[in-house]
């Protein structure tokens, strides 16, 4: 099995899904922004009227037709994102073994990606951040799969799973730009990267296929009872959506600036309440192993492209990199915690790349990370998973810091 990377993919993916099911009814009432996107989905499902208008629509879409697979219940509000979950945790191994080629490794970082515990806890929640990641990463894995194959249908559809993360939420827009830009760079160094595929009509594919999938999510909108969408709209209502997502917002309990995330600061607790008959808790939060240990992996993969110029460990470092700077600049009045979810994802890849560079001088360390990861999930799991607490105060056990509360 470790010598074919295609069932093992196979295998990992069904394994995560079936975890991320496990008690996903648990607990019984909206966590968290559920609050705002299950009306929002149940809306999308009798395609009544405009709901939740500051975000675009493909996400609410998916929770709308899980709820009218299982019924308006918290499994089938959160059905499908444990479908996303799943599909990120594949992405990261199809990415690992198009960067290093070595199965071990690449079942190693989604190993870690499920130990990291957001991937985890996201996938059991019904927001948009599951399902943007989800397509993004697998754009990505494309792409990546591409720049060796050729083809345009490999381009074509790693386009379209970029437009449909931006028609998950905009965050994910900034990465269209960023493949673009990877992929001139990259083809200037070497032609024979995605064989078969030039750099205007590459460019100029990317860009449109992407912003026709993005357009093409809205259809349902034409068709909604009251206040149908129409072509002369379409436009009005991009700007429309921008304005409410730049407008100020009252301050938050959990809000949190860009520059903490990585040190994880301020996680933030979905759920801390009394639920399903007993004390229960949801934390948001990195394992912090991978998400501190992570940090000296991110040194070490820009250390070691400055010294070789490696292009694997500039793309590891370069994924984590950009997917915090785009917080640094979007116009955005309030920070979260989840805003940092794709990083803490691509954080595991620069772990496994730079535990993979340097493999000669850390024989078994790989091994040894994995199983401080593991243990330290075995500790967060009750709180990771919604599970029944002694008493109201039993959150003092995973709070190492006052700004964990």
């Amino acid at each position: 099995m470790l010598r074919r990377p295609i069932p093992l993919a196979i295998l990992i993916g069904l394994a995560s899904w079936l975890l991320f099911l496990i008690r996903l009814a648990v607990p019984h009432q909206p966590v968290f922004d559920e609050t705002h996107y299950v009306p929002a989905a149940r809306i999308m499902a009798t395609l009544a009227e405009p709901a939740n208008i500051e975000h675009p629509l493909l996400a609410k879409e998916l929770m709308a037709i899980s709820i009218r697979l299982f019924g308006d219940t918290s499994f089938g509000w959160r059905f499908m994102s444990t479908l996303a979950g799943a599909a990120t945790v594949v992405a990261v191994f199809a990415i690992l073994q198009l960067m290093i080629g070595r199965v071990r490794s690449s079942l190693f970082g989604a190993v870690l990606t499920l130990l990291g515990f957001t991937v985890y806890v996201q996938a059991r929640i019904a927001m948009l951040d599951t399902f943007m990641l989800a397509f993004l990463i697998a754009g990505i894995a494309v792409i990546a799969w591409g720049m060796r194959r050729g083809g345009w249908g490999r381009w074509t559809l790693g386009a379209a799973l970029l437009g449909a993360a931006v028609a998950c939420k905009w965050g994910a827009a900034p990465y269209v730009a960023f493949a673009a830009i990877a992929f001139v760079a990259l083809k200037r160094e070497d032609t024979k990267r995605w064989p078969g595929i030039a750099i205007i009509p590459g460019v100029a594919v990317l860009g449109a296929v992407s912003v026709a999938t993005y357009f093409a999510t809205f259809a349902p909108a034409f068709f909604y009872a009251n206040q149908p969408m129409t072509l002369v709209r379409l436009i009005p209502w991009q700007l429309e959506m921008y304005t409410r997502q730049t407008s100020p917002l009252p301050p938050h309990t959990y809000q949190s600036n860009w520059w903490t995330w990585p040190l994880m600061i301020r996680p933030i607790w979905y759920l801390y309440e009394p639920a399903d008959g007993a004390q229960r808790g949801i934390l948001l939060i990195g394992n912090p192993v991978v998400m501190w240990g992570g940090l000296g992996a991110l040194a070490a993969c820009v250390w070691g492209w400055i010294k070789t110029g490696s292009p694997r460990l500039f793309a590891a470092a370069g994924l984590w990199l950009g997917s915090v700077a785009i917080w640094a600049v979007i116009p955005k009045s309030l920070g979260f915690y989840y805003y940092y979810y794709p990083s803490s994802v691509f954080i595991v890849i620069a772990i496994i790349v730079a535990f993979d560079h340097w493999r000669d001088r850390l024989t078994h360390w790989d091994e040894a990370f994995v199983a401080a990861a593991l243990v330290l999930a075995i500790y967060f799991f009750p709180v990771l998973s919604a599970q029944a607490l002694p008493d109201a105060g039993a959150f003092r056990q995973w709070t190492w810091f006052d700004s964990w509360i």
